[in-house]
């Protein structure tokens, strides 16, 4: 398993071993030990699978807020998205910066994403199916979101035309309106 560093710190590409022949693959997607031994100390409590029929769909930009703010491992299982993590943590260096990855069924990417950071993805193939790991339990009281299109933010979504939104994610608040509950504890 592969472990690369974003810019952003907390945020890590995994790149898993896949061990492939005429049948398919078999790839390891998780390993606590492996993660450990790298400095990621995470415990997953829930797993989410998600589809998204059409194109362009953007779900996002969601988190959770303490006390049930959740880290996620994501990957996709079908078809192919961008997924993308924006940081959320009061005094971090990268606060409001985001970063993405292109995550496929094909090429095995997986995003690690900790609290703190608020998460979405569009959609790049018809029936895109994204599977990810959750630190902690859904907890609706403490369900947020930023707006997809924050200018302050300025993702770059690689879509052109009008995407595929529910009324949730198209009315969020922008990042100027939200009082992040999120404190960023690293060191640059």
């Amino acid at each position: 398993m592969k472990i690369e560093h974003f810019e952003i710190q907390g945020l890590f590409l995994i790149s898993p071993r896949r061990f492939g022949d005429e049948r398919g693959f078999f790839e390891e997607t998780w390993s606590r030990r492996v993660l450990s031994a790298a400095g990621i100390d995470l415990d997953f409590v829930q797993d989410n699978h998600s589809l998204s029929r059409q194109v362009g769909t953007i779900r996002g930009l969601h988190f959770q807020t303490p006390p049930h703010a959740q880290a996620k491992l994501v990957r996709c299982g079908r078809g192919r998205l961008f997924d993308v993590a924006v940081d959320l943590r009061k005094g971090s260096p990268t606060y409001g910066k985001w970063a993405g990855a292109e995550l496929s069924a094909e090429n095995g990417l997986q995003l690690l994403i900790p609290a703190g950071f608020a998460h979405g993805f569009v959609t790049r193939e018809p029936d895109t199916e994204i599977v990810y790991k959750c630190s902690d339990y859904y907890a609706p009281e403490c369900d947020g979101g930023i707006r997809w299109n924050d200018p302050d933010i300025g993702v770059d979504w690689g879509i052109s035309g009008a995407p595929v939104l529910s009324d949730k994610d198209a009315k969020a608040p922008f990042l100027k309106d939200f009082d992040s509950p999120f404190a960023w504890e690293g060191r640059e």
